[in-house]
């Protein structure tokens, strides 16, 4: 039995896409979990001072010793991570605990025109050295070797259960029902009220589902809202309504990829880098937000197969087995 210290990227966020990601690890992992003791500390709030770590030594070594670290996806890497509010909340002090993390199907932003020196150090103090990380696309992979790190691109977890066969039951056809979403903190109010008017033109019956704090308001300001239907926003009730055969429109990356999960149909709006490079790595059916007037109706009317090109299940398999979590 091993212990294993999950830096849980859903604890403290407002996004529910982090909670998909999180499932979507113990859906796919589950040796990780069925023998082994698994603790959780929470990724976006500050980890303990290096005065408490000091004063309660006995008490917080498990964490600082467990067998196995692993920071749980998403886009918790900036080029800079001299930032107000890191998504992965550590600085060089106070990340004594998480020295030796591994990357699970992590993602990095970009907010500087390469990787700083300070993060270049912070990286090579908290990251594992021992290990290949597994990132979730060729960007983070390049990020990771320029500082000396070994990293394979295995996609994020939340693709890793879209095998070709999962992917061939899928329809080709569109529903009668939609199901979409809005990203509040980065609007579009043209585009997005255009998105809406069309799935209004193309579908009998329309669902909404706020993955974030501020969705629900930011449709309310952009459309009468006669006729849509508001899914209550906990991933719980966002499956329940995909598994009645809806499909899915949106702007929100993991609500695409959850509904895909369910084997829905996904069309997912490309509103920034994260979309475009898991969509050019894995073939993701996207639609660029500009491009919605044109191409949005032709794919919803459209007869079309999903396939993900690109994704290695086999080297999912052997950066699995570095860690030997079965036994």
């Amino acid at each position: 039995m091993k212990r294993i210290l999950l830096l849980d990227t859903s604890v403290g966020s407002l996004n529910m896409g982090d909670e998909i990601i999180n499932r979507s690890i113990a859906a796919n992992w589950p040796e990780l979990f069925a023998s082994n003791y698994a603790m959780r500390m929470a990724s976006h709030t500050p980890m303990y001072t290096p005065l408490q770590c000091m004063l309660n030594r006995h008490k917080l070594a498990p964490f600082k010793t467990a067998d196995l670290k692993f920071l749980c996806g998403t886009n918790a890497l900036y080029t800079n991570m001299l930032r107000p509010l890191p998504a992965w909340n550590i600085n060089y002090l106070n990340c004594g605990l998480a020295v030796g993390t591994v990357c699970l199907g992590v993602g990095a932003g970009v907010n500087s025109a390469s990787v700083s020196l300070y993060t270049r150090a912070l990286f090579r103090k908290v990251l594992a050295h021992d290990v290949v990380h597994s990132v979730r696309d060729d960007r983070t992979k390049r990020l990771l070797e320029t500082i000396g790190l070994r990293a394979w691109n295995t996609g994020c977890p939340t693709l890793w259960g879209l095998t070709p066969e999962h992917c061939a039951s899928i329809p080709h056809s569109k529903s009668s029902t939609v199901v979409f979403t809005l990203t509040s903190y980065q609007p579009d109010r043209d585009n997005d009220a255009a998105m809406i008017g069309i799935l209004r033109e193309h579908y009998r019956r329309i669902c909404f589902w706020p993955q974030s704090v501020d969705d629900l308001a930011y449709l309310r300001s952009l459309s009468d809202m006669s006729g849509i239907e508001v899914v209550p926003p906990n991933v719980d009730a966002y499956r329940a309504v995909l598994e009645t055969g809806v499909d899915y429109v949106g702007n929100r990356l993991h609500g695409g990829i959850f509904a895909l999960q369910q084997g829905c149909r996904a069309i997912i709006i490309s509103i920034d880098y994260r979309a475009r490079e898991m969509g050019k790595d894995y073939s993701l059916t996207l639609v660029e937000r500009p491009d919605i007037t044109v191409a949005l109706p032709r794919m919803i009317e459209g007869r079309w197969e999903t396939k993900l090109d690109g994704l290695d299940f086999a080297l999912i398999e052997r950066w699995k087995a570095q860690f030997n979590v079965g036994s």
